[in-house]
């Protein structure tokens, strides 16, 4: 059989013929240009291409300047530049060739046991580094490890690594990235030099996006990029996968304000008001009707919360009271759906219990505060005319 393949009818070694007009490369000799995703394109790759984080870039613009890193902990809401800071400064302290070699990025929500910080981190904090490039150029003698969502370890795997930041600090530098500083137990945070990232501002957003839609050539009617930064709530990162998103969608034609809702599972504002409806009616079944229509669309059930929570901020016929039971209740639904509650069950839980019933009150007061108000009044009346004629 190998003879077979080796060899032809008459002895001749059988060779595999390219196609007309294929080679290697290119016809110019170009490398053909690899599709993906913007947000690695447009990611900053120097500290000072990070937008909005000002305390933070003057900090490590010092640090990098004297080449002495301490650890550092980052923490802040999601697509904020937490990530990109810290690779975009490797990238400057060691240059493009040791760039590689001298980080390890470990992703702590997959790789969180003990396991992992003795057997990786360990290992290759304890590896010796040079204070030289290849190019002759000086660099700092210590490598970094990167733990991004360093919030979701075990507290055994904190505790481990607290350990081995104590030992190979002569070597080694550690970056955590976190949302939630508070879950990084305290001997960790004691040795880490604590970053807060802040949310991106509008301008800033509006600027880079519009920055994006040139070089891409994206065509956008009005609202979009308004759109864009108020789906993201502050996260460049979702913004811009939005943004690329829709333009798959669309192609050549132009972007509309309905297709980036559509694309962030935004609920339209006409269901809503359906459910708010149904909510301040005598009927269960328009209730259940409206309800099992969101679970047969595929809407998100966490959304819907958001989006009647800014209906219940921006009503002006509400007391603060009034609005206070209503944030009351989607609180206690919004953590019954964190911890794994059935979506359908809870949203008919929210709308059919005591406290969710307020919410019929975002558009009139036909709800129940006013009639036990009501009520009230009523009663105030029927008393005050039976003690009238003892008085």
């Amino acid at each position: 059989m190998q003879a077979f393949l080796k060899f032809g009818s008459g002895g001749v070694t059988a060779t595999k013929q390219k196609p007309a007009g294929s080679s290697s490369g290119t016809g110019d000799g170009k490398k053909e240009r690899k599709h993906i995703p913007w947000v690695e394109k447009y990611r900053p790759r120097t500290v000072d291409d990070v937008a909005h984080q000002e305390e933070v870039i003057a900090v490590l613009k010092k640090s990098l300047a004297g080449s002495d890193l301490p650890n550092l902990l980052f923490y802040g809401p999601p697509g904020t530049g937490k990530t990109s800071t810290i690779l975009a400064a490797a990238r400057e302290l060691f240059g493009p060739e040791l760039y590689r070699s001298r980080t390890l990025e470990l992703n702590a929500s997959d790789e969180r046991g003990i396991d992992v910080v003795r057997d990786k981190v360990k290992k290759f904090s304890q590896l010796s580094a040079s204070g030289k490039r290849p190019d002759g150029k000086p660099c700092p003698p210590f490598k970094i490890v990167i733990l991004d969502e360093a919030d979701s370890m075990t507290e055994a795997a904190q505790s481990a690594l607290r350990r081995t930041m104590e030992k190979e600090t002569k070597t080694t530098r550690f970056c955590l990235i976190c949302n939630y500083v508070s879950r990084i137990i305290e001997p960790i945070t004691s040795r880490c030099a604590k970053f807060r990232f802040k949310p991106l501002g509008s301008d800033i957003m509006m600027d880079k996006l519009k920055e994006i839609c040139d070089k891409e050539n994206i065509q956008f009617q009005d609202g979009v990029l308004d759109a864009l930064m108020k789906t993201s709530n502050g996260d460049m990162r979702k913004a811009i996968t939005t943004l690329q998103s829709a333009f798959r969608l669309k192609g050549d034609n132009s972007i509309s304000e309905e297709d980036v809702y559509e694309i962030a599972g935004v609920l339209p504002e006409e269901l809503v008001d359906r459910v708010l409806k149904a909510c301040r009616s005598d009927s269960y079944d328009r209730l259940d009707d409206s309800v099992k229509e969101i679970m047969r669309e595929g809407y998100s059930a966490m959304l819907l919360i958001v989006q009647l929570h800014d209906k219940v901020v921006e009503a002006e016929e509400l007391t603060d009271k009034q609005k206070s039971i209503i944030a009351e209740k989607l609180a206690v639904v919004d953590k019954c759906l964190t911890d794994g509650g059935d979506e359908y069950l809870q949203l008919m839980d929210l709308c059919l219990s005591d406290h969710a019933a307020v919410v019929s009150l975002i558009t009139d007061y036909g709800g129940i505060c006013t009639a036990k108000n009501e009520t009230f009044t009523a009663s105030i009346e029927t008393f005050t005319a039976l003690i009238g004629p003892v008085l």
